[in-house]
C-alpha cells in the first residue's frame, strides 16, 4: 500500500510540474483605459485610465461609483466640466487615490494655478458627493458661452468666471470630502448648499488673483476641521450667509491649520478666516500663522450674534503680519485665544516649516511637516466641550461620516 500511495504522489507531482499547467495561469488583467464624454453612469473600476474628451454629465437618479486608483485625465482644449445631477462616489486610499487632472505633459509651472479643466459641479438635483482619498487638480478654467455651466445656470451661470474645483447647489444635498487634496486651481471649494463635513484634507497652490480655500454660503450647514489650507489668494474660509438660501450657514471649523493666506490678494479683505452676512459661525482651535489677517468680520454686514470663536491661536514672523491680528472693530479675538503682539512671539514650533517662508510663496513642499515639537504653546490648549453639526454623522452611499472629534491642542497636527 505505502508503495502504491508513493507512486501516485510521484505522478501527482509530475503532472504539475508539465507544460500544460501553464494553460490555467491566470492572464494578468490591464486596467480599464476608456474615452468618455456626454451622460455617464456606472462604475469606473480600480486603476482605470479615463480620458474626458468634452463635458460629462452624470443624471438625476443615476451614480457615478470611482474605485482606488483611477485617474480621469481631462482635454485641455476643450476644458471639460464634471456635472452632477445624481450622485458621485469616488473613494480612493491613501496609498491609491484617485486624480482628476490633465495629462503629464500639461502639468507646467506655466500652469501652476490650474485653468486647463473645469471643475465638479453639483447641481440643485444632486443628492450626494463623496470625495475620499481624491486630489483635484490643474482645474479652474474660465468660463464661456459653450461651457456646461453657464448652459445649465450652475455656479454663477455666467460666462467669465473661474470654475471653483467643487461646488455644490443642492441645499438638500450631502456633500463629504476627506482625507483629499485640491491643488494648482483658483477658487478650490464654492458651496452653496447641503449637509457638509470637510475633514483631514489639504488645499494649496490656489488663487491666481482672487479665490478661496473653503467658501460657503447660504443653504450650507458644515463641519469644517483638521484641515491644512496654505497660501490661498485671499482667506483660508470665508462664511458668509448670503443667498437667501434656507437654512442659514451654520458653520463649525475647528482644529484646522491656516498658512500664508490673503497676501496674494491684489486688493485688501481678508487673510484668514471672513465672516460676513449673518453666518452663524463656531471656531475653535484653529492655529493661523503668518495669515494676512486674523479673523476679520464685515462691519456692514456682520456675523451672526450667536457666533463663537474661543481658543484659537495667531503667529506672526513679521511685525506687519502680527499688527494684522491685533483686535480691533474689524478683528475678532474670542475667548482664550492666544494672540501675542510682537513678531515671531507664540512660535507654533511645527516639526519642519521655516517660519521665515515669503508670506507671497504659493508654491508648497511636500516635506514640510506641520505636526508640533514638543514646548509648543498650541499644544494642550484646545477645546473639546462644543458640539459639532455631524457629531453622528452623515449617511452616504450606505456608509456612516462622521466630524472627526475635537483634539486637545490647537491646529490640525498634533505631537510628533
Amino acid at each position: 500500500m505505502k508503495k502504491l500511495l508513493t507512486l501516485f504522489l510521484f505522478v501527482g507531482l509530475l503532472a504539475s510540474c508539465s507544460k500544460d499547467d501553464s494553460a490555467t495561469v491566470v492572464p494578468t488583467v490591464k486596467p480599464a483605459e476608456l474615452t468618455v464624454s456626454g451622460e455617464i453612469s456606472g462604475t469606473w473600476t480600480k486603476n482605470a485610465t479615463i480620458t474626458v474628451k468634452s463635458d460629462i454629465i452624470v443624471p438625476a437618479g443615476k451614480s457615478l461609483t470611482i474605485e482606488e486608483g483611477v485617474t480621469i485625465l481631462f482635454d485641455t482644449t476643450s476644458k471639460p466640466e464634471v456635472v452632477i445631477h445624481g450622485s458621485l462616489y469616488a473613494k480612493g486610499t491613501s496609498v491609491n487615490p484617485i486624480k482628476f487632472t490633465v495629462p503629464e505633459s500639461a502639468r507646467t509651472s506655466k500652469y501652476r494655478f490650474g485653468q486647463l479643466w473645469g471643475g465638479i459641479l453639483a447641481s440643485k438635483t444632486a443628492t450626494e458627493l463623496l470625495l475620499d482619498n481624491v486630489i483635484l487638480e490643474y482645474c479652474g478654467s474660465v468660463t464661456t458661452e459653450a461651457s456646461a455651466s453657464v448652459k445649465l445656470g450652475l455656479y454663477k451661470g455666467v460666462a467669465g468666471e473661474f470654475c471653483p474645483a467643487l461646488w455644490t447647489g443642492n441645499t438638500s444635498g450631502k456633500l463629504v470630502m476627506v482625507n483629499s487634496i485640491i491643488r494648482h486651481c483658483d477658487e478650490a471649494t464654492y458651496i452653496e448648499g447641503g449637509s457638509v463635513i470637510f475633514a483631514n484634507n489639504t488645499i494649496y497652490t490656489t488663487g491666481l488673483s482672487g479665490g478661496d480655500g473653503f467658501n460657503i454660503k447660504s443653504g450650507v450647514i458644515a463641519d469644517i476641521a483638521f484641515n491644512l489650507v496654505y497660501s490661498t489668494n485671499t482667506n483660508g474660509l470665508k462664511l458668509s450667509s448670503i443667498g437667501g438660501r434656507t437654512p442659514q450657514a451654520y458653520v463649525v471649523a475647528y482644529n484646522n491649520t491656516i498658512l500664508n493666506t490673503g497676501w496674494r490678494r491684489p486688493t485688501i479683505k481678508g487673510g484668514s478666516i471672513w465672516l460676513e452676512q449673518s453666518v452663524r459661525a463656531e471656531l475653535y482651535n484653529n492655529l493661523m500663522a503668518n495669515c494676512r489677517f486674523g479673523i476679520k468680520r464685515d462691519t456692514k454686514l456682520p456675523e451672526d450674534a450667536r457666533s463663537i470663536l474661543s481658543n484659537n491661536m495667531y503667529y506672526g514672523y513679521s511685525q506687519a503680519a502680527v499688527d494684522q491680528f491685533q483686535p480691533s472693530k474689524e478683528i475678532l479675538a474670542g475667548k482664550d485665544d492666544i494672540i501675542g503682539t510682537k513678531a515671531d512671539q507664540n512660535d507654533p514650533k511645527f516639526v519642519n516649516y521655516p517660519n521665515s517662508t515669503d508670506m507671497m510663496n504659493a508654491d508648497f513642499n511636500s516635506t514640510w511637516d506641520f505636526r508640533l515639537l514638543s514646548g509648543s504653546p498650541a499644544i494642550g490648549k484646545g477645546i473639546t466641550t462644543f458640539t459639532r453639526n455631524f457629531k453622528d454623522g452623515i449617511i452616504m452611499n450606505g456608509m456612516l461620516y462622521k466630524s472627526p472629534e475635537p483634539a486637545t491642542y490647537i491646529g490640525a497636527f498634533g505631537v510628533k
